[in-house]
């Protein structure tokens, strides 16, 4: 079970590091400088481009909170909680 364990998380280190994760040379050159080391092909073009990247990448940030808020604590001991509702 360890050995398991350890083997994807080196798997996963040396994944996250390998080369071509990021951007080549000619991708790198065409891309704005917040992005020019992240992603391959065309960037965002106009201001309306980054306005939709930043709302979804803000949405996503909520999601992954409220879900981690969710699955730590779900509360599910409250009266008026969906699960009681339907059981009684």
């Amino acid at each position: 079970m360890m050995r398991k364990f350890k083997t994807i998380l080196i798997s996963l280190v040396l994944f996250s590091y390998a080369p071509f994760g990021f951007a080549c040379e000619v991708c790198k050159s065409n891309q704005p400088k917040m992005l020019e080391d992240i992603t391959h092909g065309q960037g965002p073009q106009g201001n309306v481009d980054f306005l939709i990247t930043w709302t979804a990448a803000i949405l996503v940030g909520f999601t992954l909170i409220f879900s981690v808020k969710f699955l730590v604590m779900p509360k599910e001991n409250r009266p008026d909680h969906i699960k009681n509702i339907i059981l009684e």
